[in-house]
């Protein structure tokens, strides 16, 4: 009986689309009931069920047309009262049998905000499991210039673009109950040429090599995985990530530039030029929001911005645009750094101010800190004022989680977030109060 009445109640929901047009059918049918009653009272009946629409219209239409008009109004707001009533349940119900709360939930995901994620690594899969239960627009902007492990030996072996970051993207993004997630998660530990892969890893390369593109690929294992959003490579041009450092040597591949342990200056491709995809250009200007990482800071976040025009369009962009600095520093890449260290050097190697708001833990881990400390790791000090001098305003919040490992909490991350533009947008449209009377209030206050 709860279940009954909870499943009721469903209906009462906003953003079915379905209740407006049993409105309008109820209206089409009150007129088409009224021209019927009009038509009996001319041939000497007396059925009298119209005179409450009388006393409206009567003096503004003429009787000798009346009944005519509402006849044919009436019947036209039924069929298409119907017609757009069978289409929105239709569309919610497409692609996700599961009864009509879920189909609610994917209606509602449809509205959300259009999200554009830039990154890579698990810190941007981490941020996008937070998302998908917020909004179904989420376009994941992943690098390409991965050259080592298991990605590294498929770019050599087979040329295709490094699948790592964006497996780990479509993972995260796929539907949570599907065996296919697991199947694509899988890594083989033995076997001649296959120890160290990850079937994903392998799809992709097999799918790019029968499509014949990589972005193609992409998109036919989206459907496989059956993704909330869609992931794309910031361009489908073959880099090499290399670093100058701060001596002035030079390092080449991803992979040698965390081992090297000395500051890194700046990052840059070669060849340096690098076209991106039309897809990431338009999600970018189409966006209500812009986040950036988490991810490590010179070797998954910095290199989206070496790709032609990516910086560019970021930084002329309307959306709300969030960097989400890192929890803890990163051996060999971002030693000692603080948080508007972060800052500093992603808006420098960017050479654009692509970022207005900046999210730094302010709690924390509170039982691994002596394990971290003893492979090189500390927190990432919040220094707020700093930041705040950079032109970004800081958003201090607790968003980790502590379990084997201290990362970003997927969910209350999405949360801040989404805090962030939900403030952001209402300055924007009333125009009342300035965006700082919003910051210090519940969410990250």
């Amino acid at each position: 009986m709860r279940q009954r009445f909870t499943g009721t109640l469903n209906w009462l929901l906003p953003g079915t689309g379905v209740k407006r047009w049993i409105v309008l059918a109820a209206l089409g049918l009150v007129l088409l009931l009224d021209a019927i009653t009009r038509w009996f009272i001319a041939e000497g009946t007396g059925i009298h069920i119209n005179e409450i629409l009388d006393d409206i219209v009567d003096d503004y239409f003429p009787p000798v047309y009346l009944t005519g008009i509402l006849a044919f109004l009436g019947i036209g707001l039924l069929i298409a009262s119907v017609w757009m009533w069978t289409r929105s349940i239709v569309h919610m119900t497409r692609g996700r049998p599961k009864g009509f709360r879920d189909a609610l939930t994917g209606r509602k995901l449809q509205q959300g905000y259009k999200i554009v994620a830039i990154g890579g690594g698990t810190g941007l899969s981490t941020l996008l499991r937070g998302l998908k239960r917020r909004t179904s627009n989420l376009t994941a902007v992943v690098t390409v210039s991965d050259d080592g492990g298991s990605s590294g030996r498929l770019q050599k072996e087979l040329g295709v673009l490094p699948p790592g970051d964006v497996r780990n993207c479509l993972v995260a993004l796929a539907d949570d109950e599907a065996m296919v997630t697991d199947l694509f998660r899988y890594r083989f530990t033995e076997g001649e040429g296959l120890s160290g892969h990850s079937f994903g890893n392998l799809f992709l390369a097999a799918m790019s090599g029968i499509t014949g593109n990589f972005d193609r690929a992409i998109k036919e294992s989206s459907r496989v995985l059956n993704i909330v959003g869609r992931v794309l490579p910031a361009t489908l041009g073959v880099v090499r990530l290399c670093a100058e450092l701060n001596d002035g040597t030079i390092v080449e591949g991803e992979s040698k530039i965390s081992a090297a342990h000395r500051p890194i200056k700046r990052v840059f491709f070669d060849p340096p030029a690098a076209a991106p995809l039309d897809e990431v250009i338009a999600a970018i200007r189409d966006a209500d929001a812009i986040v950036l990482g988490p991810g490590s800071l010179f070797t998954s976040v910095a290199p989206n911005f070496l790709v032609s025009r990516i910086a560019r369009e970021v930084a002329d962009a309307h959306a709300v645009k969030v960097y989400v600095c890192n929890v803890m520093t990163q051996p060999g890449e971002t030693d000692d750094m603080t948080a508007a260290d972060h800052v500093e050097a992603l808006l420098a190697n960017a050479g654009e101010h692509v970022c207005d708001y900046v999210i730094v833990n302010d709690e924390p881990p509170s039982r691994l800190l002596t394990a971290y400390a003893q492979e090189g790791q500390v927190p990432v000090e919040p220094d707020l004022e700093r930041i705040a001098a950079l032109g970004v305003e800081p958003v201090p919040a607790a968003v980790i989680g502590e379990t084997e490992t201290v990362r970003h909490d997927s969910d209350k991350l999405a949360t801040v977030v989404l805090g962030i533009v939900d403030r952001t947008v209402a300055d924007r449209a009333t125009l009342v109060k300035p965006a700082s009377a919003y910051r210090r209030s519940t969410a990250y206050g």
